[in-house]
Order: C-alpha cells, then sequence, then structure tokens
C-alpha cells in the first residue's frame, strides 16, 4: 500500500474552490432553465389577470357614472314637474 500525502498549495485551493463554485452555479440554474417555461406562462396569467381587473374596474366606473348621470337626469325631471 502506497501512502500519497501531498500538500496543496493556497492557489490551487483556490483553483479548486473556483471550480466548485462555476459547476455548483451550472447546476443551480438548470433547475430554472427547465422552469422557463412555466415563468413565461405564468407571467402571461398574470398580465391576463390584471388586464381582466382593469377592465372589470373599468365598467365598474362606466356603470357608477351612467347611474349618477340617471339619478341626475331623474331629480331635473322631477323638478321640472314640480314647477
Amino acid at each position: 500500500m502506497i501512502k500519497a500525502t501531498k500538500m496543496i498549495s493556497r492557489r490551487g485551493a483556490f483553483s479548486l474552490l473556483g471550480l466548485a463554485a462555476a459547476l455548483g452555479g451550472l447546476v443551480a440554474t438548470a433547475p430554472a432553465l427547465v422552469t422557463e417555461a412555466e415563468a413565461q406562462t405564468a407571467g402571461q396569467e398574470r398580465r391576463a389577470a390584471r388586464r381582466e381587473g382593469r377592465e372589470a374596474r373599468r365598467e365598474g366606473r362606466r356603470a357608477g357614472r351612467e347611474a349618477r348621470r340617471e339619478g341626475r337626469r331623474t331629480a331635473r325631471e322631477l323638478r321640472r314637474e314640480a314647477r
């Protein structure tokens, strides 16, 4: 049995550390690349939901304006009839 003990230099240690970090970064980003389509779908769903919300708020404002307008018309007609 041969014993192989070798001291590693500081430069070698940093080199290994950098290599491990680079490989770790690749491994960490792999799931993100897989879910890119899911992220795009989720973004489209959020945009659609915001658009629907905007349209609902606009419709609510339009209906409110029309109701107030109708109320003013009715009040005006009642005042005219009272004269």
